[in-house]
């Protein structure tokens, strides 16, 4: 390694250290990307392109919820180093959902609220889900329905509530996003009933 060439081996180690022995709020943000970028990108040196992304998509919750397509677009990036900070917010959503799965939704509103911000606050469009819940308001079937545009998404009550009955569900739940905060209105299963009938 000649005197100009950044000792990145060593970097690494560092962060890897602080990450291990301080946990989860022991690295910036930055550095949580770069880290990931580096097990994509081993012989560069990530600092500078892992700021460059937050910059780019407003921070590590835009970075990681947007577009895999969009983020391999950037400079320095390809589709490899695209596909780790998409791995990353998968493991983050599938953790999430986990503790969403574990309890009853109206017993567990904030991990669902924080569920449901990992997933959809961050998107550039529109989008529409349904929770559906049994009898123990326990979550059984969490799906996307439409995608939108910048300022709509379509819903089809017929289709919604025809889903519902197909799954038996007591309960669901209707989310979509204003690309930035997801607001929910909630329908039991008598309500849906009436509908269909």
């Amino acid at each position: 390694m000649s005197a100009s060439e950044p000792d990145n081996n060593g970097h690494r180690a560092r962060l890897r250290r602080r990450l291990f022995e301080g946990g989860p709020d022991a690295l910036l943000d930055h550095e949580l990307v770069e880290y990931l970028l580096a097990l994509a990108i081993p012989r560069r040196d990530t600092k500078p392109l892992a700021k460059a992304l937050l910059t780019e998509f407003g921070g590590i919750a835009g970075l990681l919820t947007a577009d895999a397509e969009a983020i391999a677009r950037v400079p320095g990036m390809g589709e490899t180093s695209a596909a780790a900070l998409k791995t990353a917010h998968a493991a983050a959503l599938r953790l999430l959902r986990a503790e969403v799965a574990e309890r009853p939704v109206l017993a567990n509103w904030q991990a669902l609220l924080d569920y449901l911000r990992a997933d959809m606050a961050h998107h550039a469009i529109e989008r529409v889900r349904v929770l559906h819940l049994n009898t123990r308001n326990m979550l059984i079937r969490d799906e996307l329905m439409h995608e939108g545009s910048i300022d709509e998404a379509p819903v089809y009550v017929r289709e919604v509530i025809r889903r519902a009955i197909d799954l038996g569900s007591a309960a669901v739940i209707l989310v979509h996003n204003h690309p930035t905060t997801p607001s929910m209105i909630t329908f039991d299963h008598a309500q849906y009933r009436r509908i269909i009938n």
